[in-house]
């Protein structure tokens, strides 16, 4: 009967509010005109009448029958009330005919706020229904700077093209990623098929979820639901039945739950101890460890890529250094994106226990092979990336553009530096700003010009000219020789009449950093470096210290300035002197940091500022050139736009 339906919805309230009053929140159904008592107000837009998801049903919108629920939106009135008999005869409406009375709402900040149908509302949560309908009025607050005001303003965005009000995330950018990844620019209305398609993805992955125990999970239904289309595609969910979605989550489930719900990050800034003095000896034997077979996945080849080309040095060092006791493969020549999921996968087929992928924007292929094998193990050359399967790795480069820098400061007869870079990805701006730290620190007068090659209004634009038309003769540009090239335009180089003489050359020694990983594994301290947490994220992040990175100088390099640059980067070896510690100004004033005077290792990886002394600017993703763009949206300094 409704009745005992009642008492049920009642003691249901009552163990809400306990619970709530246990562990200290707030034990009473929030009401809107108290929550916008102290907000600035952008306009009130009225949507029509629309499906409300009932679990964005947060409050009402006055307090006159706040007292009367639960923050669950039970009830908590006794059974002999007016209340509980008209509550009662809506749950006999319902199980009748159903609830189809539209209620009244305004929506604010993605929570929906009862003006009229509170217990139509009650009833319906109390039979787990999906969504209410209503008519519902938008309270837009004034834009802030805040993650939840940009996150909601997204949001909006997303709204206008899709009318899809279900969809709750909780990083910035992923309104953008999700879209792009369904292949929809901005502004771009969905058709009524792909919102009924995705709705129906939607329904699939969320049954999957909850079964799962999404819902005792800190991150949203949406967010689960990008990481998945990121990893298994679309397309393939499009199809895909809820036994199917339900089997790949239980693959990723550990991934994604250690990348949202706050992981520990063993960030690996040194090899374990005894890698290095075991490397001296060169010594192994087939029976030392479990690597036999070593793959390595390249987006060009390395005749037609400086990038593929140092990697391809380390690989055949690798083969020199082991022998016969490890074979090495390459994978390269890939052509589109998309057919990098196959090349991994071949890479696995052909009984690689190790595979290095050598481009950022390789993650998501990597990532979806490492949880379908994760008996392989699988390495991307990135920053920034957040995955317990797939292990990042990078070099400290910012220490060598330091040492680079401060030779630039000390070398330069007009004050004017200029500095040649690519696109704004993960630690690229760590290296632009730690060269000006160098400079400034022997030449507080000097000025670093900025320019970068995949800005679209560079594009044609002779930057060599440009610089000399600014009287900036010493010019620091790309760290590697491209081999199809003649020029000499890299590294550290004064202009001096028509050809460029190149002082300094920050190297990466990628065939020792391979080595130092494989050690790991033979020596065991692959799993050594989680230390006390079995599913810490790690990641290799060496420097010169380990020797991965390196800064060599010409012979045009005076033997004064020579023994300042080996003394810095002694001291740096030692870690007695870091670009990044100390009081830090940006063009905008000092940097803050977390801990007083000294940048953590996610601080440097995600600068999205300029230091004071540089001129210049990181460009939107609107001003660069579409081929760079795939890689900035994958490993880009600042969110999409």
């Amino acid at each position: 009967m409704a009745v005992d339906k009642y008492d049920i919805a009642v003691e249901a309230g009552k163990k809400d509010v306990q619970n709530r009053a246990a562990k200290g929140e707030p034990t009473e159904l929030p009401v809107l005109d108290h929550i916008l008592a102290d907000v600035e107000i952008s306009g009130e837009f009225p949507l029509g009448l629309i499906d409300i998801p009932l679990e964005l049903i947060a409050g009402t919108k006055t307090d006159g029958r706040a007292n009367a629920f639960a923050p669950n939106f039970m009830p908590l009135l006794g059974k002999g009330s007016e209340f509980a008999m008209k509550w009662s005869s809506l749950c006999e409406a319902h199980l009748r005919e159903g609830i189809h009375d539209p209620i009244k709402a305004y929506e604010y900040m993605n929570r929906y706020y009862v003006l009229e149908g509170n217990k139509r509302v009650s009833v319906m949560k109390y039979f787990g229904a999906e969504s209410i309908t209503g008519y519902v009025t938008r309270i837009v607050p004034v834009r802030e700077d805040t993650k939840e005001s940009r996150l909601y303003y997204e949001f909006l965005d997303f709204y206008q093209d899709t009318n899809i009000n279900y969809l709750i995330f909780t990083e910035e950018g992923s309104y953008a990623k999700l879209s792009r990844i369904l292949g929809h620019a901005k502004h771009t209305r969905w058709s009524l098929e792909e919102r009924y398609e995705f709705h129906s993805c939607y329904n699939r992955f969320s049954e999957s979820y909850e079964e799962l125990g999404g819902k005792d999970l800190p991150l949203t239904t949406g967010d689960a639901m990008l990481a998945y289309i990121e990893l298994f595609g679309y397309e393939d969910m499009k199809d895909a039945g809820p036994e199917e979605i339900r089997t790949n989550l239980q693959k990723m489930w550990d991934d994604m739950t250690g990348s949202y719900i706050d992981p520990v990050h063993a960030v690996q800034y040194e090899p374990a101890p005894g890698q290095k003095k075991r490397i001296l000896s060169r010594i192994l034997s087939a029976k030392d460890g479990k690597i036999t077979k070593v793959a390595f996945v390249y987006g060009e080849t390395a005749e037609t890529s400086a990038w593929s080309y140092a990697h391809e040095l380390g690989r055949l060092y690798l083969q020199d250094v082991f022998g016969e006791s490890i074979q090495t493969s390459v994978y390269d020549g890939i052509k589109r994106f998309e057919d990098v999921e196959d090349v991994i996968e071949r890479a696995v087929a052909d009984g690689n226990e190790m595979i290095f992928t050598t481009k950022p924007e390789f993650l998501p292929a990597s990532l979806k092979a490492a949880v379908n094998h994760p008996d392989v193990k699988i390495l991307n050359c990135s920053l920034n990336a957040s995955h317990n399967s797939v292990r990042p790795y990078f070099g400290r480069m910012f220490e060598a553009k330091f040492l680079s820098g401060a030779l630039a400061g000390i070398m330069t007869d007009t004050d004017k530096i200029g500095y040649i870079t690519n696109c704004p990805i993960h630690g690229m701006t760590a290296e632009i700003n730690a060269f000006a730290r160098g400079v400034k620190m022997v030449n507080p007068k000097a000025k670093v010009y900025l320019e970068w090659t995949a800005a679209l209004k560079n594009q044609g634009v002779d930057l060599l000219e440009h610089f000399l038309s600014l009287g900036a003769t010493y010019i620091s540009a790309q760290d590697i020789a491209d081999p199809r090239s003649t020029s000499r335009q890299y590294g550290l180089f004064r202009v001096n009449g028509e050809k460029p003489v190149n002082l300094a050359l920050p190297v990466w020694n990628w065939g020792k950093y391979y080595e130092l990983i494989i050690r790991s594994v033979q020596n065991g301290s692959w799993n050594a470096v989680k230390q006390d947490e079995e599913d810490a994220i790690v990641s290799y992040w060496w420097g010169m210290s380990s020797g991965v990175i390196d800064l060599i100088l010409s012979e045009g390099v005076s033997s004064e300035a020579r023994l300042l640059i080996q003394s810095l980067r002694n001291s740096m070896q030692t870690y007695e002197i870091m670009p990044f510690d100390g009081v830090l100004m940006s063009q905008n004033g000092i940097v803050p940091s977390e801990h007083a005077h000294k940048l953590t290792a996610k601080e440097i990886v995600q600068m999205d500022w300029l230091a004071d002394n540089v001129i210049g600017e990181i460009p939107k993703l609107s001003e660069l050139i579409p081929e760079v763009r795939p890689l900035v949206y994958e490993d880009g300094v600042y969110k999409q736009e």
